[in-house]
């Protein structure tokens, strides 16, 4: 495999990978899990995916490139991929075996699917007390929901997000990726890592319970304990924002569209200036993000019919000479041709075996001594089940037998 030069990590480094020598088994399904997992293993982590040897149905999901799921290649980059049916005596058994130094298991399963093969918290840390036990589901383990089929979209609606997203005189609005997802694997990957230091004061592992639809409540804001004091619901507002003022997108000369934002004072005051609209500065409503937000209407009258008479470049270095906030909006295509993405190093070339060399999203953070890396892509179905349950003692005529019955 190889990486350009251009998404290379920007610091050197000589030391081992932050998580290398943690043992990782991701037995989870579709993306929140998943992807928590990846997250492990661009930092070291051994991640051993096991899979129904039906696959995961995230290898269909999205564009597919003769045939091959490209979400895939990224979602389960930097894992070995084994195919083994939990809920068989043997199958089971052979889980055990590699829970047994195993550091993480993350799952997500109905509650009490695996206490039912036999495969439950009980089970798992009597073979390995140091065990951490990722529970990702919908609605977490307990509750009365918890029995419920959950994914990303059901936490987008019930967290409140689509209820804020939208035209003021549209429909709520669901995003268009898996938002809650990503979010709940960022969480995901942060109990992982808390229970992991805990473990190094109490020698035990423990049970993290992830709810999907909890992690994105925690992103949204004020908006829970304002309607608790004041019975106030924050309303749909479109790019706009209740805030503060301009807040929204333009569109350019040129067709191409920019964002803007002035959260802070100062910089309110340098886009008015910028866009030959000083005057509205001395006015009272203009000292606070909040009243000006009040008159929306006119800071975007001013600031949008200055952009609509330049193209997107003119207006981004106008911006920018003013040292006032802008940035373009991007396309995927934009993305991956940005030179400051590429100086970070946010973009990474790997050789993949099936479709050669791809481009995807770099680990999403930098350490200075022991960055990530994506070392591989995602690998294909049970790509490395002869490897690692050959590690276990399983020959290749067992392995043969074992494929006969349905267990690999």
């Amino acid at each position: 495999m190889s990486k350009d030069p251009a998404s290379k990590d920007p610091m050197s480094h000589d030391h081992p990978a932050a998580l290398e020598g943690l043992k990782v088994l991701d037995a989870s399904t579709l993306f929140a899990g998943p992807l928590a997992a990846t997250l492990l293993g661009d930092h070291g982590a051994d991640v051993i995916k096991i899979e129904h040897p039906r696959g995961d149905p995230a290898r269909t999901h999205g564009a597919q490139k003769d045939g091959v799921g490209l979400w895939w290649k990224m979602l389960s980059r930097n894992k070995r991929a084994i195919t083994l049916v939990l809920s068989t005596p043997r199958g089971r058994e052979l889980f055990l075996d590699l829970a047994a130094d195993a550091d993480v298991v993350i799952e997500n399963f109905r509650p009490g699917t695996l206490e039912r093969w036999g495969l439950g918290p009980d089970e798992l840390r009597a073979r390995n007390p140091r065990l951490v036990l990722a529970r990702v589901t919908g609605f977490g383990q307990t509750g009365p929901y918890a029995t419920r089929p959950g994914f990303g979209t059901l936490a987008e609606a019930m967290s409140g997000f689509a209820a804020m997203t939208g035209e003021p005189d549209g429909p709520p609005t669901l995003p268009p990726f898996g938002l809650a997802d990503g979010v709940a694997a960022l969480t995901t990957a942060f109990g992982i890592m808390t229970a992991l230091r805990a473990r190094e004061s109490t020698g035990r592992g423990q049970v993290l319970d992830t709810a999907i639809i909890e992690p994105l409540l925690h992103l949204l804001g004020p908006g829970l304990i304002a309607y608790d004091q004041l019975g106030v619901l924050q309303p749909r507002t479109g790019n706009r924002s209740t805030n503060n003022a301009p807040r929204n997108t333009y569109r350019c000369a040129d067709g191409q569209w920019v964002a803007v934002s002035t959260s802070a004072q100062s910089i309110a005051e340098r886009v008015m200036r910028l866009v030959g609209a000083p005057e509205l500065i001395d006015e009272p409503w203009f000292a606070s993000g909040a009243s000006r937000a009040e008159h929306v209407e006119e800071l975007d009258a001013a600031v949008g019919a200055w952009i609509a008479a330049r193209n997107r470049d003119e207006v981004v270095e106008a911006f920018e000479k003013a040292e006032a906030a802008v940035a373009p909006i991007y396309t995927a295509a934009d993305v991956l041709a940005d030179p400051h993405f590429n100086a970070l190093g946010s973009i990474v070339t790997i050789d993949d075996d099936e479709l050669g060399p791809v481009r995807f999203q770099n680990t999403p953070f930098r350490l200075s001594d022991t960055p990530g890396s994506v070392r591989s892509t995602g690998p294909r179905l049970g790509a490395h089940t002869a490897e690692i349950l050959g590690g276990l003692g399983v020959g290749a005529d067992e392995l043969e037998q074992l494929r006969a019955q349905g267990v690999v």
